[in-house]
């Protein structure tokens, strides 16, 4: 790890609150019209991908507040249901909430003993790269503001192994050396910035 990465983690939680709030400025794009646009996500349309946001911000509030995050499918209790933007905000405003005001050192993921500043790393990289999707979605593209892109592009080789690709993430896709860093943290998660 560098020390740059390490400067990352430790302020995780604020990383979080950025990514948070670059996701909730591109929801109000969303309509139901849009719902079955495709997304950068392979075979996911809009609402899935709003669904899955839902399942992750469940987990993230779970780690939170029960300090661990089950390895299993929270559909039921992810389900954003018919206002998939309000079910977002107000998921978002409790997690930011319930970090905010956390002290724990280590999450119990699937068992295994991880520090609260990889999981609101992850939960950050998981947040603003979704984000980056629905605004591409919705016809309205957004970048990643530059310094938040930065950062999580410098913890997203620590994060997103090549293990985890194919089945999580694609391959990396190409961009020119002087792409913004946003462009390049979503290139490295597989998706075209074009």
């Amino acid at each position: 790890m560098t020390e740059g990465q390490a400067a990352v983690l430790f302020g995780a939680v604020g990383l979080l609150e950025r990514a948070i709030s670059y996701t909730l400025g591109n929801l109000p794009n969303v309509s139901p019209a849009a719902w079955s646009q495709p997304t950068p996500c392979r075979d996911w349309d809009l609402a899935a991908l709003l669904a899955h946001m839902s399942e992750s911000l469940v987990a993230l509030q779970e780690a939170g507040d029960v300090g661990r995050v089950a390895l299993s499918p929270v559909s039921e209790h992810g389900n954003p249901g018919a206002d998939p933007v309000s079910a977002l905000r107000a998921q978002a405003g409790q997690l930011l909430g319930r970090w905010a005001d956390t002290d724990a050192d280590l999450v119990s993921v699937g068992g295994c003993p991880v520090s609260t500043s990889i999981v609101t790393s992850v939960g950050a990289v998981e947040i603003a790269v979704h984000g980056w999707d629905v605004a591409q979605a919705c016809g309205h593209p957004r970048p990643i503001p530059p310094q938040l892109a930065e950062e999580l592009l410098r913890l997203a080789p620590l994060l997103v192994t090549d293990a985890d690709r194919p089945g999580r993430f694609a391959a990396p896709v190409a961009v020119p050396a002087h792409a913004s860093p946003g462009d390049r943290l979503v290139a490295f998660l597989g998706r075209d910035p074009q």
